[in-house]
C-alpha cells in the first residue's frame, strides 16, 4: 500500500512539475516576413514577360567562346569556390550529426577487475557463506569479468531533436545557395574583367594609331620649318604632344597586365597571357534581355533563397530553444553477462545482468542560460526576417538600376559614336587647312587631342555597356544554372 501511494505521489509531482515548467515558458516574438514585390520594374523599355533571361545557361548567354573557356576553368580551379564546397560538405555532416542525436545509442562495454576483501568484514563474511558448487570454496580474491550492451535514448517528446535536424538540413541547403551565389558572382566578375581587358586592348590600339598620325604631322611641321614657313614653336609643341601620347602607352600596358593577372587569380593559376579576341569590340551587339516578372527574383536569385532558408532554420531554432524549458525523458538500459570467475561467466541465467530505467528531468531554477538562449534565438529570427526582406529589396533595386543603366548607355554610345565621326572629319580638315597655311597649328593639336579623348570615351562607354549586360544577367539571378 505504501509503494502504491509513493508511486501516485511521484506521478502527481511529475505532472505538477510539467505544468509548472510549461506555464513559465516565455512567449516568442513574432514578425511576419514581407515577400511583396511590385508588379513591374519602373522606367524600362525591356521586355517584361514571364521568360526571364536569368533562366538561360551562361554558356548560351555569352557568345564569346574564349570567355566561355575562361569561365569553365574558373569553375574548376577557383580556390574560394572549392573552399565553399568544403563548407557544404561540413554542413551535410552536421545534418548527419543532428539526425543521430534523436536515434537510440547502443554501446558495447567490457571490463574486468580484482578486489581483496577481509573475511571478517561484512562483504567478506557474506561472500564466504555464499554457496557456489559443492566442494569449492569462495575465493578470497575476487575478480569480476563483465561484458554488456548499454542502451540510451532520449525520447523526443517536443520534437526538439528533430527540429534541430531540420534546421541543420535547411542550413545545408542555404550553404548550397551560397555556393550558387558565389558561382554567379564568379561568372560575372570574369566576364567584366574580360571585357575590361578588351577595352584596354582597344585603347592601346587607338593610342598607337594616334601616335602614328601625330608623328606624321610632326614630320610635316619639321619640313615646313626647314622651308621657313613656320618657326620652332610649332615643332616643339607637336613634339611635346607626341611625347605626351607616347607616355600613356606604358600606363595602358600596366593596366592590361594587372587585368590579366586578376583573371588568372580567379582561374586559380599563375600569371600567363589571356587568350581573347578584340577585333569586333566596338561593333559587337548585345543579346536580347527579358526581365520576367519581379516575383521570379524569389526563385532565381540564390542570395534571396539563401536568406529565406536561413530564416526557416532560425524559426526552428526558436522551437528547439523553447523545448529546453520542457521536461526531457531519457531511457537507459543495460544487458550482458557478469561473473567473479571466468568459469561461471557463461552460466545462465545466474550470470545475466539486466536493467531498464527512465529519467524525467525538468529545469526548475537557474534558467538563465535557457532563457538567454531562447531570447538570442528570437533575436536571430527577427534579424533573419530583416535580412530576407533586405535581400529582396536589394535585388529589385539592382535590376532597376541595371535596366536604366543599359538604356542610358545605349543612348550615350550612339551620341559618342556620332561625335567621334565628326571629330575624325575635323582632323582631316584641320590637317588640310594647316598644310595650306589656312589654319593655326594650335587648331590641329586641339582637334587631335579631342578625337583621342572621344575615342577613349567611346571605348569606355562600350565597356560599361557590356558590363551592364553582364550585371543585369547577374541581378536577375542568372549565372549559376
Amino acid at each position: 500500500m505504501k509503494k502504491y501511494n509513493i508511486s501516485w505521489i511521484t506521478l502527481s509531482l511529475s505532472l505538477m512539475l510539467l505544468l509548472m515548467t510549461y506555464c513559465k515558458v516565455p512567449s516568442t516574438i513574432e514578425r511576419k516576413e514581407n515577400k511583396h514585390l511590385p508588379d513591374h520594374y519602373t522606367n524600362n523599355n525591356l521586355k517584361g514577360n514571364y521568360d526571364s533571361t536569368s533562366l538561360i545557361d551562361w554558356r548560351s548567354y555569352f557568345k564569346d567562346t574564349l570567355l566561355i573557356s575562361l569561365i569553365d576553368t574558373a569553375l574548376m580551379n577557383n580556390q574560394e569556390l572549392n573552399i565553399m564546397l568544403m563548407e557544404i560538405s561540413s554542413a551535410q555532416n552536421e545534418v548527419q550529426i543532428r539526425k543521430g542525436e534523436y536515434l537510440p545509442f547502443l554501446n558495447l562495454n567490457a571490463g574486468t577487475g580484482f578486489e581483496k576483501v577481509g573475511r571478517y568484514t561484512s562483504q567478506g563474511a557474506n561472500d564466504a557463506n555464499t554457496e557456489i558448487d559443492e566442494g569449492k570454496e569462495f575465493p578470497e580474491i575476487l575478480g569480476d569479468l563483465m561484458i554488456s550492451s548499454k542502451f540510451s535514448w532520449e525520447i523526443d517528446i517536443w520534437n526538439k531533436l528533430r527540429n534541430a535536424k531540420k534546421a541543420a538540413y535547411l542550413r545545408y541547403l542555404s550553404s548550397v545557395e551560397g555556393k550558387n551565389f558565389m558561382v554567379t558572382n564568379l561568372v560575372s566578375e570574369i566576364a567584366n574583367s574580360y571585357y575590361e581587358l578588351l577595352a584596354l586592348d582597344n585603347q592601346l590600339v587607338i593610342l598607337k594609331n594616334n601616335i602614328q598620325i601625330q608623328t606624321n604631322a610632326l614630320d610635316i611641321v619639321k619640313q615646313q620649318m626647314k622651308s621657313a614657313k613656320v618657326s620652332q614653336l610649332p615643332v616643339s609643341r607637336f613634339e611635346a604632344f607626341v611625347l605626351n601620347t607616347q607616355s600613356k602607352v606604358p600606363m595602358i600596358e600596366q593596366k592590361i597586365l594587372e587585368t590579366e593577372n586578376k583573371i588568372n587569380f580567379l582561374l586559380g593559376r599563375f600569371p600567363q597571357p589571356i587568350a581573347r579576341s578584340n577585333e569586333n569590340f566596338l561593333t559587337c551587339s548585345l543579346g536580347e534581355i527579358n526581365l520576367g516578372h519581379p516575383i521570379q527574383l524569389l526563385e532565381n536569385r540564390p542570395d534571396i533563397k539563401k536568406t529565406e532558408l536561413e530564416l526557416e532554420a532560425c524559426k526552428l531554432d526558436v522551437k528547439v530553444a523553447k523545448a529546453r524549458f520542457y521536461p526531457t525523458l531519457e531511457l537507459n538500459g543495460n544487458i550482458g553477462l557478469q561473473a567473479f570467475n571466468p568459469s561461471y561467466f557463461l552460466k545462465a541465467p545466474e550470470s545475466i545482468i539486466a536493467s531498464l530505467f527512465g529519467d524525467l528531468m525538468s529545469p526548475l531554477i537557474n534558467k538563465n542560460e535557457i532563457k538567454a538562449n531562447f531570447n538570442n534565438s528570437n533575436n536571430k529570427k527577427i534579424q533573419a526576417v530583416y535580412l530576407f526582406e533586405q535581400s529582396i529589396l536589394n535585388a529589385f533595386i539592382e535590376v532597376s538600376n541595371q535596366v536604366s543603366n543599359l538604356e542610358n548607355l545605349s543612348k550615350s554610345y550612339e551620341l559618342k559614336s556620332s561625335e567621334v565621326e565628326v571629330l575624325n572629319q575635323s582632323v582631316k580638315i584641320s590637317n588640310s587647312l594647316f598644310n595650306s597655311a589656312r589654319a593655326d597649328y594650335i587648331e590641329v593639336l586641339l582637334t587631335q587631342e579631342e578625337v583621342l579623348s572621344s575615342k577613349f570615351e567611346l571605348v569606355e562607354i562600350k565597356k560599361n555597356q557590356l558590363s551592364a549586360y553582364v550585371n543585369i544577367y547577374k541581378s536577375l539571378g542568372g549565372g549559376w544554372q
